[in-house]
């Protein structure tokens, strides 16, 4: 197709600022608008400052927008739920980065976030966005949800043992930058109170604990090898903010079905992420970078996943790193437009990380 364009809904944050990053440099897309109604008719660079000289574009108002091949939506929760009509009116595909959409179940999605739904005929019709569990379902698809920067950690590092209905139970121990917690200032962000600090803020209840068991236990059984494998397991999971701007690294301490040995480990991740163009595989035997560590993968749209084995038991402890705003975010909506649009999925996806960072 030719170049699509693509408007960005809530450029000042955190993730509209990737999404500029990643697609100033994409073959096939160009942002055409960048909303902020507080910000409207500055420079996105006043916001953004890396980007000054790369995006020559200012902020608009969203009204301004009234046409568009791709919509990003980065809006606040629950506001893109309420306007979902609009935007599919305006957009030939609508991308929403929130948690708004990432559920299918609505009373999951009570549970989870505490209230109902304000558009629950819409849940159902989304596509969740990660490529590594639903990319024949990406293909073609209108509308898709963004991805919780936890739960992809926690469910690329686990998908291989899930597929093959080998888990039993998950502690998973996930631990993260402080650019999860978006670019609004709070009490929880000033520096005084956040620089030193390892600071646990939902050891138990995380609301990603939903989407990892929609993924893992739900997951649609076309892409989920062994479709009559029981996939169900208990899932326990704690996150821990550190001081760090990016990045999450998930340890998830797996009780299995029956004992694993390297071998079998070796074979079940790379069946699964062998022909991955974002997920590798960061297993040796020794050295400062034998597993995965999230300062590696900073400002990339890899996945790191790892492993060991406790001999003699039926534990394994599996070590998965993302970069929170990436992959975990910015980089999976565009892997996911890419597949939308009939792309090459690494289209404006393919630098590595930075590093040292």
């Amino acid at each position: 197709m030719s170049t699509a364009n693509v408007a960005i809904i809530g450029g000042s944050g955190y993730t509209g600022g990737e999404l500029l990053r990643l697609l100033a440099d994409h073959p096939s897309a160009r942002v055409s608008h960048v909303t902020s109604r507080r910000l409207a008719g500055s420079y996105v660079h006043s916001v953004h400052p890396h980007l000054r000289g790369r995006v020559n574009l200012t902020f608009v108002a969203p009204e301004a927008v009234e046409s568009c091949d791709v919509a990003m939506l980065c809006m606040p929760h629950g506001e893109s739920s309420r306007q979902i009509e609009r935007w599919t009116r305006l957009a030939g595909r609508v991308i929403d980065l929130s948690a708004d959409f990432r559920i299918r179940d609505p009373r999951a999605y009570r549970r989870w976030y505490g209230e109902d739904h304000p558009s629950p005929a819409w849940l159902g019709r989304f596509t969740y966005g990660l490529a590594e569990t639903r990319r024949a379902m990406l293909r073609g698809s209108k509308l898709a949800s963004g991805v919780g920067c936890n739960a992809t950690a926690v469910t690329l590092g686990l998908l291989p043992l899930a597929r093959a209905g080998l888990i039993a139970s998950v502690v998973a121990d996930v631990k993260v930058g402080s650019s999860e917690g978006g670019a609004e200032h709070s009490a929880a962000s000033h520096h005084p109170l956040r620089s030193g600090s390892v600071r646990s803020f939902s050891p138990i209840g995380h609301r990603h604990q939903a989407e990892i068991t929609q993924e893992l236990m739900e997951g649609p059984s076309n892409e989920m090898a062994g479709g009559d494998t029981d996939r169900t397991f208990d899932l326990r999971m704690s996150v821990t903010s550190i001081e760090r701007v990016r990045g999450v690294l998930c340890t998830a301490h797996v009780t299995t079905r029956r004992p694993v040995d390297d071998r079998e480990m070796w074979a079940l991740y790379r069946g699964a992420y062998s022909s991955e163009p974002f997920v590798r595989i960061v297993r040796d035997r020794a050295g400062l970078h034998r597993y995965p560590d999230p300062k590696v993968v900073c400002g990339s749209n890899y996945a790191d996943v790892g492993w060991e084995i406790d001999a003699g038991t039926s534990r394994v402890v599996v070590i998965s790193a993302i970069d929170n705003l990436v992959k975990g975010a910015a980089g999976s909506a565009v892997q996911c437009m890419n597949l939308m649009l009939g792309l090459d999925e690494t289209s404006g996806l393919t630098f590595p990380g930075v590093y040292p960072a």
